[in-house]
């Protein structure tokens, strides 16, 4: 299967979110395969702990991703599934960077809400 910036991602989330499901964590290094010895990039998204490494080795993946498709040739059977790939890992990108930026702003009111409540009661 050729989803695994997908599956590498979802593990990466499991341990920034703190989600413990063993069996979904063993779907998803299945679906992997040989993937993490052969791509880096994966294995150190599957292992973050925060969620700017998560967003920086899904990037890098995506460049990966990128790469192998832009040599790909016009009459792989496979080329029209990898551009879908493309799509597909591009708007879960924008979405992850919108997650980030929303828990950002979340941050930011509650040091800008902590001051208010300071002004009404010093």
């Amino acid at each position: 299967m050729a989803c695994h910036e997908l599956s590498a991602l979802r593990l990466g989330l499991m341990n920034v979110l703190g989600i413990e499901d063993p069996a979904e964590e063993e779907h998803e290094k299945k679906e992997l395969g040989t993937a993490l010895k052969e791509r880096p990039v994966l294995e150190s998204l599957t292992k973050v702990e925060d969620l700017q490494s998560l967003l920086k080795f899904y990037q890098d993946s995506l460049v990966e991703l990128q790469e192998k498709v832009s040599k790909m040739k016009e009459d792989d059977p496979k080329i029209h599934y990898y551009r879908s790939l493309l799509v597909l890992t591009k708007k879960v990108e924008q979405d992850l960077i919108i997650q980030i930026e929303n828990l950002k702003k979340i941050y930011e009111d509650l040091d800008e809400i902590h001051h208010y409540l300071h002004e009404i009661y010093p």
